[in-house]
C-alpha cells in the first residue's frame, strides 16, 4: 500500500511495522524532521520491545533524520531506495551508522 504523506506513514503504517519481535532488545530514539508543506516533525521511542511515536522534537535523540516530504514519501514507498537517498544527499542523518542499519531492517528507511 502507498502512502502519500509522511504524516500517513509515520502516525498510521509505522506503528503495525514495529512488533515487539521486530524491536526486540533496540533501545534508540529517532527523530524525524521532514521539510516541506506536508512535512512535520516526529519522534520515534523504542525500548523494553515497544515502540512510541509523537509529533515534535526531543532532545538528544540517538539518530535523527531530515528529508524533504516528497522524498520521503518515495523512500517510503520503494521508489527510493535508503542507501541513494543518503549518497545524493536527500537523506540527511545524525547518529551513528549502526543504528542507520537498524532503521533500514525495520523497515523505516
Amino acid at each position: 500500500m502507498a502512502v502519500s504523506s509522511a504524516k500517513e506513514f509515520i502516525e498510521v503504517v509505522l506503528p503495525g511495522k514495529l512488533t515487539p519481535e521486530k524491536c526486540g532488545d533496540i533501545n534508540m530514539t529517532i527523530q524525524f524532521n521532514i521539510t516541506g508543506d506536508a512535512g512535520g516533525d516526529w519522534n520515534l521511542t523504542i525500548k523494553d520491545a515497544k515502540a512510541v511515536i509523537a509529533t515534535g522534537v526531543i532532545e538528544a535523540p540517538t539518530i535523527s533524520l531530515k528529508m524533504k516530504d516528497a522524498d520521503f514519501v518515495r523512500l517510503v514507498n520503494g521508489e527510493l531506495s535508503g542507501q541513494r537517498a543518503f549518497m545524493t544527499g536527500k537523506l540527511k542523518f545524525k547518529g551513528s551508522m549502526i543504528h542507520g542499519i537498524k532503521l533500514q531492517k525495520l523497515g523505516i528507511i
